[in-house]
């Protein structure tokens, strides 16, 4: 039984985080989710005021874990192509290490949710795609990439990547592994 405070609040969210690994992608509901914790739905609702601020809980956690990944990148990483390897890297792999946080960062988990949470979703994706730009603005004037290149539209084109590999992994069943192929498909992005 949890003690500290917090604590049960956390292993709420990593119940359902669990839950939502489920190849099956079924919805999730408070119901279920009470029975795999073995309390009563008043108990989750004495941690939660809603099932959205679960949900919530766990967008939390990607966006802390997401940019400070990206934040420690590119302080460390001074080159800007190297830098925008490094976040879809980290993106990918994210999503390959928290199968049921991308089911969240896919909106597949948050349909017929609180719309507010795809909204913030939808930043997510904004915040992350102007990292991604001014990475590659970075690269531009460091000549690493050529100063003709529209900055705003390639750094959409990987945001796409990024998420149609989040997608074929929870489509997927978990089975199609976002960083499968990585490598030489990075090749085509920086060429």
């Amino acid at each position: 039984m949890a003690t500290k405070p917090g604590e049960r609040k956390l292993q709420i969210l990593q119940v359902l985080a669990e839950m939502l690994q489920d190849p099956k992608g079924e919805r999730i509901t408070t119901a279920a989710l009470a029975a795999k914790l073995d309390v009563s739905e008043a108990a989750l609702y004495r941690h939660f005021a809603s099932k959205a601020q679960m949900f919530e809980g766990l967008i939390e956690f990607i966006e802390s874990s997401l940019f400070g990944l990206i934040n420690k990148i590119t302080a460390e990483e001074p080159d800007g192509l190297k830098q925008a390897h490094a976040i879809l890297s980290m993106l990918l792999g994210f999503a390959e290490k928290n199968p049921g946080m991308t089911r969240v960062l896919i909106g597949d988990a948050l349909v017929n949710e609180d719309e507010r949470l795809q909204a913030r979703m939808n930043q997510l994706y904004d915040r992350i795609e102007a990292a991604l730009r001014q990475a590659l603005r970075f690269g531009v004037t460091q000549k690493e990439i050529a100063a003709d290149v529209d900055v705003t539209a390639h750094a959409n084109v990987l945001m796409s990547f990024v998420t149609g590999r989040w997608h074929q992994f929870a489509k997927s069943g978990f089975r199609r592994a976002p960083m499968e192929g990585w490598a030489l498909q990075w090749r085509v992005f920086s060429a």
